[in-house]
């Protein structure tokens, strides 16, 4: 709750080892979906967050923050329309786009500070938990290539019948445009259905993406984490 002498914020605080989150409806307004503080970055407590509509997000030398914002921001994969610029540029096949070739090139390309930033909010300590994730077959990669060079590309999770985007990186125009619209075809004939952007920005939102109160992100979340996607998923 928020300290009305002060403006002091006061969250609940997660043990390590201890899966438990509180209820999301506890999130703080301000800042937007601020949920709770501490844990760690198991993979067993990052994957039941993110099956709940909750992620961690925070900055170097900050303890781990776990979010769960209001309104959410997602994609449709039967919904996605890309533009006719992006259309265009996919029919150039000016890139060549892999899954799961680079996850490791993927995520530190993610982390770097974009311009005009000094920090990073994906630190090694993310770094490091992602990776194992990806060796556990969770996280993947999507990338875009250009004469052998990684260009593009984003990564994120997959649980049950969703996906979960956490960042995305271009080197070149619309690289990560081209990977991003290539893996909602993979993803629409793997049997997903449902994409999670967690925040709202322009870029997302020329990709397609909508808002959701988070109590109906959370109703069609519940619905879609427990469903198996189709035997060829990321294969």
């Amino acid at each position: 709750m928020d300290d009305e002498q002060d403006g002091t914020i006061y969250l609940p605080w997660l043990d390590e080892g201890v899966q438990k989150f509180p209820p999301v409806t506890t999130a703080l307004d301000e800042p937007n979906g601020l949920l709770a503080a501490g844990g760690d970055l198991s993979p067993e407590r990052i994957q039941s967050a993110y099956q709940q509509g909750i992620f961690p997000w925070f900055e170097q030398d900050q303890p781990i923050l776990w979010w769960s914002p209001n309104p959410r921001s997602v994609i449709y994969t039967d919904q996605f329309k890309p533009s006719r610029s992006l259309l265009k540029t996919i029919r150039k096949n000016r890139y060549q786009i892999t899954f799961d070739r680079a996850f490791d090139e993927v995520i530190n390309a993610c982390a770097e500070p974009r311009a005009g930033q000094a920090d990073t909010w994906i630190t090694a300590d993310m770094i490091s938990a992602y990776n194992q994730l990806h060796k556990l077959g969770i996280a993947h990669s999507i990338e875009s290539w250009s004469d052998d060079q990684l260009v593009g590309g984003l990564y994120g999770l997959s649980i049950g019948q969703v996906f979960f985007g956490e960042s995305m990186f271009s080197r070149s125009t619309d690289a990560s445009k081209v990977a991003f619209a290539t893996m909602v075809n993979w993803l629409k004939s793997w049997g997903y259905s449902l994409i999670d952007c967690q925040v709202s920005n322009p870029h997302l939102s020329s990709l397609g993406a909508v808002e959701l109160p988070r109590e109906q992100f959370i109703k069609e979340l519940s619905q879609r984490v427990d469903q198996t996607p189709f035997d060829n998923a990321w294969l």
